[in-house]
């Protein structure tokens, strides 16, 4: 069984996860430029309100068993501080059901060691 961790970090920590992952063993991963606002509804300096903030969202697919190492390792690198701040970001994690490889048409083994784009 395979599943996707998308995690929404601060644009400043990406490179920190990326590396952590890269040293992990888990360098498979897409990096796309999003912006958003969670439950904070954007951040207000003085009379301004900025309601949709940059942001870094990072799609990786693993194997279900190493869910919980690949998430402590995001949470890690990713956290400001030692007890973290709000907008350090989210991870949501959904199972994949197949994966092809386009240039070959190849479907995946869902045992593979690991899935790039």
């Amino acid at each position: 069984m395979m599943i996707m961790i998308r995690a929404i970090v601060r644009p400043e920590k990406a490179d920190d996860v990326l590396a952590a992952l890269m040293d992990a063993g888990f360098p498979a991963v897409t990096k796309y430029s999003v912006s958003g606002r969670g439950k904070q509804r954007g951040i207000k300096i003085g009379d301004v309100t900025y309601d949709e903030i940059p942001k870094t969202m990072l799609m990786s697919v693993v194997k279900a068993e190493d869910k919980d190492f690949v998430i402590n390792t995001i949470m890690d690198a990713a956290r400001s501080g030692i007890k973290g701040a709000f907008g350090d970001g989210k991870i949501f994690v959904a199972d994949v059901q197949d994966v092809y490889t386009i240039s070959s048409g190849v479907k995946e083994d869902a045992d593979a060691a690991e899935v790039t784009a």
